[in-house]
């Protein structure tokens, strides 16, 4: 059974009491198990192609979930579970907030980025209105988050690269960005507004620095997904924003103004079968 749109903020409501009720420090990290150790906090991140994983047949493609372990302290994991192509819609139609809603523990961050396939309005199975189901959708992933004691984060869309004729960066999301920062003020969860910060980096690189951040290869000219140094830097991005609300300690956080060489993205051999 998947996680639907009033199911899972209906089904997580007790358990929203119950941990309201239990000390803030009794909530950081799960219980262990008799004779184990502690399960490391974990960063769950709940997107599409411009941060989920890519594998050798899509190299140099790059998601910016790949480059953030680079910026987090080891003792914090980054279980990456955006897929290429999906809304919040398609995300929750298919059932991917189900396994990490079963995953998630006291202390975790869902960090939920959407956006790009949400404004596709000729495909049904995608489409999301930015002021109507979009912002329904985010709600359900801030609550099934809080349902686990886990801490939600809403992340603005990251901006592609797009410049007009004078060479200024262009916004190119639409309405969405700003029902993202509703949502997130209505709600009280933490914002990385990481739209209006990647548009700033892309205007301060200009249209031609930016082709060798976004995957322009001699065979494709990609104005919307990363090569591993755009990965890198809308990551690094990221973990600052994490550090700036206060969802990461400083502890947590590593290498924020320090180089990151594209040689560390690494691309596993195969795509598992099932996604």
């Amino acid at each position: 059974m998947t996680v639907g749109r009033r199911e899972a903020v209906a089904a997580g409501a007790g358990l929203v009491l119950a941990l309201a009720a239990r000390p803030a420090a009794a909530r950081t990290e799960e219980p262990a198990a008799e004779g184990s150790s502690p399960r490391p906090r974990t960063l769950f991140v709940a997107g599409d192609s411009t941060a989920a994983q890519k594998y050798a047949d899509a190299a140099p493609e790059t998601g910016w979930g790949m480059a953030l372990p680079f910026f987090l302290h080891r003792e914090l994991a980054v279980a990456n579970h955006a897929v290429n192509g999906r809304s919040t819609k398609s995300f929750l139609d298919e059932g991917r907030l189900e396994p990490i809603a079963a995953a998630l523990r006291p202390g975790d961050v869902l960090l939920v980025q959407f956006g790009h396939n949400d404004s596709k309005s000729t495909d049904p199975a995608r489409y999301a209105a930015p002021r109507g189901a979009y912002q329904d959708n985010l709600r359900i992933f801030v609550e099934t988050a809080r349902a686990r004691g886990a801490h939600p984060v809403i992340a603005t869309s990251v901006e592609r690269r797009r410049f007009d004729a004078a060479g200024n960066a262009q916004r190119s999301l639409g309405d969405y960005p700003a029902a993202a920062r509703a949502v997130a003020a209505a709600s009280g969860t933490p914002l990385l507004d990481v739209e209006a910060l990647s548009l700033a980096l892309w205007q301060r690189l200009g249209p031609e620095a930016t082709k060798t951040y976004f995957n322009w290869t001699a065979t494709e000219q990609d104005n919307t997904h990363f090569n591993p140094p755009g990965a890198i830097e809308v990551a690094r991005l990221v973990a600052r924003e994490l550090l700036r609300t206060g969802v990461l300690a400083p502890r947590e956080t590593r290498r924020l103004d320090d180089a990151v060489p594209a040689r560390w993205i690494t691309w596993p051999p195969a795509a598992p079968s099932a996604s």
